[in-house]
């Protein structure tokens, strides 16, 4: 996405926001730290129509197949281009809105206890589609599963190698670049909690959804967690049962971004999306009523 002429008080990842209701304006001055301001949302999603898609896109696709995860990024990303205060985040107690759209997640290399682990980071351009997403996060699996460290991951590879009392140090004066948004780029290039969204599959571990916190490191204002599938019992209007088959989502948001309506629409885009997945062929910027 093209990033604004910043202006004076803007970040080098964020606009400032110098036109907020008093309310907005007042809770980041009272509530500073994002971990005291979490929000907690549970979703579940009758995955009937997704698994149907699914079926069809893949039908002849053998190379690389479409999956739920990236059915659940995509979705992810349209809602937060569609419902821009989703991409804001509070840093030094100043509201900003984030220059670009982004999700993050962190890749096994190795499903084994010692396996590593590395970090990628998808951007996200208003034309995108289901289509282009897949083959970015393709694209980023592909290079977090070589030997290669990402930036930030190299990054911390240094201050690991530093004697302790030099690498704390260094850690605290970070810490305070962080709060003004001075960071290094080198550190924080593939840092997920500078991303608009970070996701994280339990599912693909065989674990249920649960909550997960935000951190008050970086920019990162939503965390989606991605449960297992599992059968759920579906009740008609005569009383009569159905089993179908669901996904638990789970989404910690900070609340002093917006209002309960603008989440509760939010939500309800996000969970229209998924269920009528034919929707995110359409450029994530084609609005969607809901």
């Amino acid at each position: 996405m093209e990033k604004p002429k910043r202006r004076p008080g803007d970040r080098k990842d964020g606009r400032l926001l110098r036109e907020l209701d008093p309310m907005h304006f007042i809770m980041p001055q009272i509530y500073p730290n994002r971990c005291d301001n979490e929000a907690y949302i549970s979703e579940k999603i009758d995955l009937t129509r997704v698994n149907a898609y699914l079926a069809a896109k893949n039908a002849d696709e053998t190379e690389f197949p479409f999956t739920l995860f990236h059915m659940i990024v995509a979705a992810t990303l349209k809602t937060i281009v569609l419902r821009p205060k989703m991409n804001r985040f509070i840093a030094n107690k100043n509201v900003y809105e984030r220059n670009y759209v982004s999700a993050a997640f962190v890749v096994k290399k190795q499903f084994r206890d010692d396996g590593a682990e590395a970090l990628a980071f998808v951007y996200a351009d208003k034309g995108d589609t289901i289509g282009s997403i897949r083959k970015k996060i393709y694209g980023q699996i592909a290079s977090c599963r070589s030997d290669k460290l990402d930036p930030s991951s190299e990054s911390m590879d240094i201050f690991n190698k530093m004697p302790r009392f030099l690498a704390k140090f260094l850690v605290y004066l970070i810490t305070k670049l962080d709060k003004h948004g001075w960071c290094p780029q080198s550190l924080i290039a593939s840092d997920p909690y500078y991303s608009s969204v970070l996701l994280t599959n339990l599912g693909s571990i065989r674990l249920k959804c649960g909550y997960h916190h935000l951190t008050n490191w970086g920019t990162n204002s939503v965390f989606v967690v991605v449960g297992e599938k599992k059968k759920t019992p579906f009740f008609d209007e005569s009383g009569a049962v159905t089993m179908k088959e669901t996904i638990d989502l789970g989404l910690t948001i900070d609340e002093r971004l917006a209002d309960g309506y603008y989440y509760s629409k939010t939500i309800r885009l996000l969970k229209h999306l998924l269920q009528n997945p034919e929707l995110l062929e359409l450029p994530f910027e084609t609005e969607v009523p809901i």
